[in-house]
């Protein structure tokens, strides 16, 4: 992906129907997309938690299409698949064949235990250790065919089984899956839950030395088959900081939660920090399939966070008075937590559909240094899905709603979705993002960002505060033209 490129991150399925569908948008009306993160579309994609529970993760669901499609994608542009690294679902051939067939499987000591971990025992205060982003603990007793009982760790769900990442099976399974992802024409794998990977007795088993460990080993395996590497870890932000060089690209999770915190405030001095400190390989996000992260940018133990406590909570209670109190009730608080890790709701519903103030945020993501990733719904300026959260019980059902082709052409044509690609466009387009990047803060609440190389120049001032505003400078050799509301952005 070029310095200037854009990348959308969308379901096969949820944008379109399937692959073919996909790719028809993004050679038609979303062509300004130079990558996309086609997230799971293994077998089954509309498994228990919406593709991350793959029973067969090296076959494309073949009601979304086959290999095929998914080169053809990747013809014309960048493509990101996932690896998700922590576990398979317990309807595997592989987890299925373990039970039916004991220390005879091939797959014997490819699923983590109790006993893999704990082989002498633990204490209570060593199993609720462990950091697990749901409720509970994360055990589910599975029976085999001979009739002995296994604790088998599923950090999310009882249907997601561990993998023990230290063993030869496992290992196996995952250049496996390396290998096929980079046949059928990927690019860049992200390595879904890593974080939760390595599980070490008398530690919370997240995002620790031995993690580390493992990153670099897994990325090697990538880089073995010529793959580059995309580390999906919600976390403090020095665990950014510290896995950046061991990767190709992470998240920038705390741009989020630092920008609404100055959209509400019109306090820039913690996004300042950030901005001093963020990778320069960094994927810029504003909102995914797994909502809007807020604790990257809040405190650790007894780490300070680019936030306070009391300035995240205070972002939760934003996003529940913009969105009637749905966002509060979707969210889900961790066990041992004090207040939700990520706030589910869709972006523009967290701003109260404020058109103005979600073009300032999205100016501000597609202007830094980085790799802009566009979630589908964010492009859409979609609302909250209630009635899907209401069928299905997941609360980041709010934030993954289903376009048909049609509504999704449709919903391009509304003004935020016409604006925001005018933006994407510009990032896209303009001969400045080849060049350097500068920002510096202008007052209280007002940044500047530049982008300049030879005759060209890109400039964006971002107001934050009550009366967020933005202005656009674009300037090509003796051309010059400025941009200073949605309606302008329309028009490009």
């Amino acid at each position: 992906m070029s310095t200037r490129g854009v990348e959308l991150l969308t379901y096969a399925n949820r944008l379109g129907g399937d692959l073919a569908a996909l790719r028809d948008l993004l050679d038609g009306p979303l062509r300004l997309f130079d990558g996309v993160h086609i997230l799971p579309f293994f077998v089954p994609f509309d498994g228990a938690d919406a593709g991350f529970d793959p029973v067969d993760h090296g076959t494309v669901d073949p009601r979304l299409g086959d290999w095929g499609d998914v080169r053809a994608l990747a013809a014309d542009r960048e493509v990101t698949a996932d690896l998700i690294v922590n576990h398979v679902s317990a309807s595997s051939a592989e987890f299925v064949d373990w039970l039916a067939r004991g220390d005879d499987s091939a797959f014997d000591g490819m699923f983590l235990t109790f006993d893999t971990v704990f082989p002498d025992g633990a204490s209570e205060a060593q199993i609720t250790a462990f950091y697990r982003p749901r409720p509970g603990l994360p055990f589910t007793a599975y029976q085999a065919a001979d009739g002995s009982r296994h604790l088998v760790w599923t950090t999310f769900m009882p249907s997601q089984v561990d993998l023990d990442v230290a063993d030869p099976a496992a290992q196996a399974y995952l250049r496996r899956i390396l290998r096929t992802l980079a046949d059928g024409g990927v690019t860049t794998v992200r390595l879904d839950a890593i974080g939760y990977a390595v599980k070490t007795a008398g530690s919370d088993s997240f995002m620790t030395e031995a993690t580390l460990a493992f990153v670099r080993e897994i990325a090697a395996m990538a880089h073995d088959e010529g793959l580059r590497v995309l580390v999906e870890v919600h976390a403090h932000y020095s665990q950014q900081l510290a896995i950046a060089p061991l990767v190709d690209l992470v998240y920038d999770f705390a741009l989020p939660p630092l920008l609404l915190h100055a959209l509400y405030t019109g306090d820039t001095a913690p996004l300042e920090r950030w901005l001093e400190i963020r990778p320069a390989n960094a994927v810029t996000v504003l909102d995914t399939h797994d909502g809007i992260g807020v604790i990257d940018a809040g405190p650790s133990g007894e780490k300070p966070g680019l936030l306070t406590s009391e300035q995240m909570a205070a972002i939760f209670d934003r996003a529940a008075a913009a969105t009637a109190g749905h966002s509060a009730l979707a969210s889900v608080v961790p066990a041992w937590a004090a207040m939700p890790h990520q706030i589910n709701a869709t972006f523009f519903s967290v701003l109260g559909g404020e058109t103005t103030a979600y073009l300032l945020l999205r100016a501000v993501q597609l202007w830094l240094p980085g790799h802009p990733q566009i979630y589908y719904v964010g492009l859409l300026a979609g609302l909250d899905d209630t009635e899907l959260f209401a069928r299905t019980g997941m609360g980041r059902d709010v934030n993954r709603h289903v376009y048909s082709s049609d509504e999704a052409k449709a919903a391009l044509q509304a003004p935020a979705a016409r604006a925001l690609l005018g933006l994407i466009g510009i990032r896209a387009r303009h001969a400045a993002f080849d060049g350097e990047f500068r920002y510096r803060v202008l007052a209280a609440g007002r940044i500047e960002f530049t982008w300049s190389a030879a005759d060209a120049l890109a400039r964006l001032e971002a107001s934050f505060g009550d009366t967020p505003e933005f202005r656009i400078e674009l300037r090509d050799g003796d051309t010059v033209r400025v941009i200073g509301s949605p309606t302008d952005l329309e028009d490009l």
